[in-house]
This record gives C-alpha cells, sequence and structure tokens, in this order.
C-alpha cells in the first residue's frame, strides 16, 4: 500500500513525510482492517513531525482523524463494509485506576493512533475493535473525518468546562477544534464570544455568528461564565482567566503549550476561578459529539489535500493558512 512514513523528525519546511509502498498491515484478533477513505490532519500531527513530542514509534505512520470502510477482522457489530471513525486514543489498559473509574482518558499505558502506532496517512490502517466508531450516514467522509479529534477534543473542553446551556462562552483560538465547538454551543443557546489572531479566522468567526470577535488577547465586552484556550499561548490562557466572572473556569485545550507569564493572582484567582487541562477524550465522548454532530447537520470548513501533499497540508496547519480544518482524502 502507499503510505506517508515519518522515518526522522525535522521541520516540516523539510518535508519530512515520504510516500512510500509498504506492506498492507495484517489486524490481530482483536482488530479490524479499515481501508482509510479520509484523514483529517491535527496540529498534533504537527507536533510528531517536527519532534515536539518525543518519538515513541520509528519509523511511524502519522494520522489520527481516520475515516475508513472495514475489509478484515469483521464481527456481528461491526461487519465488513461498515464506515467507522478512529480517534487519537486508539486503546487503553482498562485495568489501571483511572480505566476502573470511568476516566479512560488519563489511562497509564494508552495507545495514540499514529503516534505509538501507526495511523491513517495511508490506504489501510488496523485499529482495535473496541476503539472504533461507526459514523452516522448524515456525516460524509470528508466532513466527518475533522470530528474525529478536532471536534470530539472540542467537545471534550465544553464538559471540562462545565458549560451550561444558555451560558456566555468564551473561545480563545478560532481553529479547526473551535471552529466545531461553536456549532455546539449555538445549539445549547449559548453567547458566544471569540478571541482569535487573524483576519481571516475573525471573519470565520463572524461567519459562524459569534456575538463578539476580537483579537488574540482581546478582553471581552462581558464578562465570562467559562471559556476554552485552543491557541498554543502561555499569554491566551492569562487572557482567558481574566475575562471570568466569580467561580467561572477556563478549560486549556492544548498539548503542546509555551510558557505561561506571571499575572495578578491574587486577583484573577480569587473568587474561585479555576484553570483546568484537558487530556485526550473518552469513547464516551466520542459517542455522544458524534451524535450530536450528525442532529444538528455539522458541516466543518475543509480543503482537500492528497496523499502525496501530505506535507504541504501540515505546513498549511503550521501557518493558519486554511480556516478549518485540513483533510487528507486517499
Amino acid at each position: 500500500m502507499k503510505a506517508a512514513v515519518l522515518a526522522k523528525p525535522a521541520p516540516i519546511i523539510d518535508k519530512p513525510l515520504q510516500v512510500e509502498d509498504v506492506p498492507t498491515p495484517e489486524p490481530l484478533s482483536s482488530q479490524v482492517l479499515l481501508r482509510v477513505r479520509a484523514c483529517g490532519v491535527c496540529r498534533t500531527d504537527l507536533h510528531i513531525t517536527e519532534g515536539e513530542l518525543p518519538r515513541r514509534r520509528s519509523p511511524v505512520i502519522p494520522g489520527h482523524q481516520i475515516v475508513g470502510e472495514i475489509v478484515a477482522g469483521a464481527t456481528a457489530e461491526l461487519p465488513l463494509g461498515t464506515r467507522v471513525g478512529v480517534s487519537w486514543i486508539g486503546g487503553t489498559d482498562s485495568t489501571c485506576w483511572y480505566c476502573r473509574n470511568h476516566k479512560e482518558n488519563l489511562c497509564d499505558a494508552p495507545t495514540f493512533t499514529g503516534y505509538t502506532v501507526d495511523g491513517g496517512y495511508a490506504e489501510f490502517a488496523t485499529a482495535r475493535a473496541d476503539f472504533v466508531f461507526p459514523l452516522p450516514a448524515a456525516l460524509d467522509d470528508l466532513h466527518a473525518a475533522p470530528l474525529l479529534c478536532a471536534g470530539i477534543i472540542g467537545f471534550r473542553s465544553l464538559r471540562v468546562a462545565e458549560v451550561e446551556r444558555g451560558e456566555r462562552v468564551g473561545l480563545f483560538g478560532f481553529g479547526a477544534s473551535a471552529h466545531l465547538a461553536i456549532e455546539v454551543l449555538h445549539a445549547w443557546n449559548c453567547e458566544v464570544y471569540v478571541s482569535t489572531r487573524g483576519q481571516s479566522h475573525q471573519k470565520l468567526a463572524r461567519s459562524m455568528d459569534a456575538k463578539w470577535v476580537g483579537t488574540e488577547t482581546d478582553k471581552p465586552p462581558v464578562e465570562l461564565d467559562r471559556a476554552i484556550t485552543f491557541a498554543p499561548s502561555g499569554a491566551v490562557v492569562v487572557a482567558a482567566l481574566s475575562s471570568l466572572r466569580k467561580g467561572g473556569v477556563v478549560a486549556i485545550n492544548a498539548i503542546h503549550l509555551d510558557r505561561v507569564p506571571e499575572f495578578d493572582h491574587d486577583r484573577l484567582l480569587w473568587g474561585e476561578r479555576q484553570l483546568r487541562s484537558v487530556a485526550n477524550m473518552t469513547r464516551d465522548d466520542a459517542r455522544d459529539f458524534l451524535q450530536i454532530a450528525a442532529e444538528i447537520g455539522m458541516q466543518p470548513r475543509v480543503t482537500q489535500f492528497r496523499l502525496g501533499e501530505v506535507n504541504e497540508a501540515l505546513l498549511a496547519v503550521k501557518r493558519d493558512a486554511i480556516d478549518g480544518a485540513a483533510v487528507i482524502v486517499i
């Protein structure tokens, strides 16, 4: 099969992913084999490719927002031809304290798709049968792919921030994940305030009916009940915290975050304002979000790339050169 292989991390400008002929994987007894139809491009893939995350498998085929069709390893629940999605968490140990206490996103020994096992920048991929998600017919391949990480993690961020219907919610950063979260917030009748850099991202937020749009660290004109930060910037975390009412929550959705600058702890943390981090996702998050996405007719903004253009797709993500999400169509 054809696959985009990372042998050695390097700046994406140097095109470290090479499309090669490699053996088609054979599924284990607990796995299904998927013919990949599309795979979303995530900023985490960029961190893996450029070496900002430590190497865990070499060589590796990245890609963890996989839409595929089961072609081997079928079960009664997952017959041949079933269209399924695969996300970042590719498996857990099921035995650690976190797994036993409904916190599998914090598992001590997880498997990460496209990082510790090969992912979806390829014509075929294997996945654990208990970690794939049948996709609603209302979600086509191209638009389902970005939902499988950016969408699910954004949805988990809303849960971590404990967003309730009708609240004022701030989104700090407006890329692949935030432009999906805003649709859920609208469905929940929330007022959405967006602070983001780049005129194209600001224009996108306005087109998606944000109540107010400002620059990256601008403070919204009202106190927020909740805020979610998507930008990998410590300064943005402080900006979000300073926008909260007493008792409000900031959920930090960034796997890679630069230094948080000093701030007035007494003023900003007083009043039980909280900072929380978002880590991975659970299968319940995935199932619940995909159901909501289908019900509200979610249509992510996407830009298509071919497998041979995978380096260009990652470079576009790095440079914020596209609105919404990049998707590799196999």
